[in-house]
Formats: structure tokens, C-alpha cells, sequence
């Protein structure tokens, strides 16, 4: 990381939240990704999150090889990259949802953002508030 975020919250974005920004940067999801890359709030990820990203953008949104890794490297130099020593498995019904708990706990997380019911559902994991896109982008003043 080149600098120091505005805020100290260590957030970890959901899969889902990376896609809509991503598919749909002029809708107001997609703040939650700018505000990542302006460094207002410190961002976490894990190699299950970047991997999940990566074969997501390839299957649904059909983007090559290049632009893929393009956006993936720049996940990683924004964000701080955790290994989870840990494996989860607190959501059957979508394993890769345990991806995103995991990187929060082994990161140490202040909050998880996400559209996802199935986290969204749990409200909080380990004292971790899990909140939706748009009341991110309230506490952050935006």
C-alpha cells in the first residue's frame, strides 16, 4: 500500500459488491470501490476473494485474460492481502461466503460489505457488523 487510508476501519468487500462496481461503475455501488482505491477506509482481501473475482469477471461479465488481471492487481496493490489460517464453514449454502468471514476474522475486520442475502442474513459474525453497500457509503459521508 502506497498510503496511509483516510479512516481506519478495516473493511472486507463481498464478491458481489466487486462485480456490481465493476459491472456498473456509474450506479452508486461502484463508489465503494472508488473510495477504496482514494483510500478513505483500509481494505482487506484474502486469495479466495481475488480468485472468486477473477472467475467471476471471466463467466459473467466476459472479460479477457488482460482486463481481468488488470483489475486483480489492482486489488492487491489497493488492498492489504490476507491469509485466513482458518476454514470456515458457517454458510451451506454458499461455501463461498465462508471466504469472506474468513478474510474478516484472520484480517481482523471492522465491517463487512455486502449485497449477499446469506451473509447479510447474519448481520454480524464475530462481533463483525455485515452491512449493505449503501450504509457503507452513509458512514462513510458519501
Amino acid at each position: 500500500m502506497t498510503s496511509a487510508p483516510a479512516s481506519g476501519l478495516r473493511v472486507v468487500l463481498d464478491t458481489n459488491v466487486y462485480i456490481s462496481a465493476l459491472a456498473y461503475p456509474q450506479r452508486p455501488i461502484a463508489e465503494v470501490w472508488r473510495h477504496a482505491l482514494r483510500r478513505r477506509y483500509h481494505l482487506l482481501v484474502a486469495p479466495a476473494i481475488i480468485n472468486e473475482v477473477g472467475k467471476t469477471l471471466r463467466a459473467v461479465l466476459q472479460w479477457d485474460d488482460a482486463r481481468v488481471l488488470a483489475q486483480l492487481r489492482l486489488m492487491v496493490k489497493t488492498a492489504e492481502m490476507v491469509v485466513p489460517a482458518i476454514s470456515l464453514q458457517v454458510i451451506p449454502e454458499d461455501p463461498d461466503d465462508d471466504r469472506v468471514l474468513e478474510c474478516a476474522v484472520a484480517g481482523r475486520a471492522d465491517l463487512i460489505v455486502s449485497g449477499d442475502r446469506h451473509l447479510r442474513r447474519l448481520r454480524h459474525y464475530h462481533n463483525i457488523p455485515i452491512v449493505r453497500p449503501a450504509d457503507f457509503l452513509r458512514m462513510l459521508g458519501a
